[in-house]
Order: C-alpha cells, then sequence, then structure tokens
C-alpha cells in the first residue's frame, strides 16, 4: 500500500479567491451602461430635440445681417447710453495680467454663478446701493424713485438675458434721448419685445435686451461707434 494524494474540491464560498466569478459581469455591466448613458442617451436625446425644438436645441441663437450676434438665452453686458443696460452680472473669469487671479467678467458664459452673497452681506448691501445711485444717475431720476430690484441685483446665473418691464420703462426716456427718437416710440418697442409669462402661470412679464437693443438699431442706428 502506498501514499497517494487527495484532492479535494468544495463549494464553500469562504473558501474560494476574492471576486472569483463576478469580474466578468461586473465588467460586462460597467460596459453595457457606459455605452447606453454616456453615448446612447446623449445621442437619442440630442435627436429628439433637434426634431421637435430645433431652435433650442441649437442655443436659441439670434442672427443679425447674416451673422449670429447672440443667443435669446445669455445676456451682454450693454454700457452706452444709447442702449437699454441688462440687469447686473456676478461673474468672474481669469485676469489677463495674472491668470492665478480672477476679476469681474459680466456675462461670463463661460463662469455661470451668482456671488453667493447672502441678504445681510455688506458687501451686497454696498453694491446695491452704488448700483441705484448710478442707476438713477444715468437715466436722470429722482432720489424718490423707485428702482426695480432686478435693476441693481445679479440673477442666480449671472446670464440673465431679460430685464422686468419696468426696468425697461425707466431706461426708455435716456434711451430715446441718446438716440434722438420720440419717447413713446422707444416704450412701443419695449412692449412690442415684452415676453408675457410662461404658460400664463410662470413668472413675470419680462424684455430681452438683446432682441430690444437689435431693434433700436433697426429703427435709429446707434450714433457712435457699435458697442
Amino acid at each position: 500500500m502506498h501514499n497517494a494524494k487527495t484532492i479535494v474540491k468544495t463549494t464553500n464560498p469562504a473558501l474560494l479567491p476574492p471576486f472569483k466569478g463576478i469580474a466578468r459581469p461586473v465588467i460586462v455591466s460597467a460596459a453595457f451602461f457606459m455605452l447606453l448613458t454616456g453615448i446612447g442617451y446623449p445621442l437619442a436625446t440630442t435627436g429628439v430635440a433637434n426634431l421637435l425644438f430645433p431652435d433650442q436645441a441649437q442655443g436659441s441663437l439670434i442672427v443679425n445681417d447674416g451673422k449670429v450676434v447672440g443667443s435669446r438665452q445669455i445676456g451682454q453686458h450693454f454700457t452706452r447710453t444709447e442702449y437699454f443696460h441688462s440687469r447686473p452680472s456676478a461673474t468672474v473669469g481669469a485676469d489677463p495680467a495674472d491668470p492665478s487671479r480672477t476679476i469681474d467678467q459680466p456675462y461670463n458664459a463661460a463662469a455661470s454663478g451668482a456671488s453667493n452673497q447672502g441678504a445681510i452681506s455688506k458687501k451686497l448691501l454696498a453694491a446695491v446701493d452704488e448700483r441705484t445711485r448710478i442707476y438713477r444717475a444715468v437715466n436722470g431720476l429722482a432720489t424718490d424713485v423707485d428702482v426695480p430690484v432686478d435693476a441693481v441685483t445679479a440673477s442666480a446665473s449671472g446670464l440673465d438675458p431679460h430685464v422686468s418691464v419696468a426696468n425697461a420703462r425707466l431706461q426708455a426716456p435716456r434711451v430715446a434721448r441718446a438716440r434722438g427718437l420720440p419717447v413713446g416710440q422707444v416704450l412701443r418697442l419695449v412692449d412690442q419685445h415684452t415676453h408675457a409669462r410662461q404658460l400664463g402661470l410662470l413668472g413675470d412679464p419680462r424684455v430681452n435686451v438683446l432682441e430690444l437693443n437689435l431693434a433700436l438699431d433697426a429703427a435709429a442706428p446707434a450714433r457712435s461707434a457699435a458697442q
């Protein structure tokens, strides 16, 4: 009689190598969901969006004289007296002189965001006071005239393309003087470019600043160099 080695097989999970048997399904599952959510879903939603809402899917672009001049969904920074001014923007960007630092860059679409300053922030309150003073001075308003809140505060995105109707109407006399137009004509343009509440319920009536300024240029070209 001689000794023989006996091989004993076991099915006890505690004795099996870690992860044996699950590596393949994990890899297959990860690859499947990567393809589904990373490629399939974006392609499907993009296709449906371009089919049903082509203008919005392409960025709601505004074309003037054959050139893209902006988007209906992203505001622009206007400062000249003959244009309606947009809502303040708190967006920032890299300082060209020192890329490690940031500086104010209103309506920087690459850095959408708010100031994150609270309602009792001294810095915010000081900024609102300064904006209110400038708004009244630029538009020739008396010190007791109420200033619309959207004229002195930034939106959460910093890219709001609209101002309130009250804001636009207060700016109309200044724009009319700068363009040599009757105030009534400018106010009619404001009315023509006022968007109603969404579905008749959501939000407030609002004016798209870029569209309004383009309409102004069509009615009476600005007297000085373009923005």
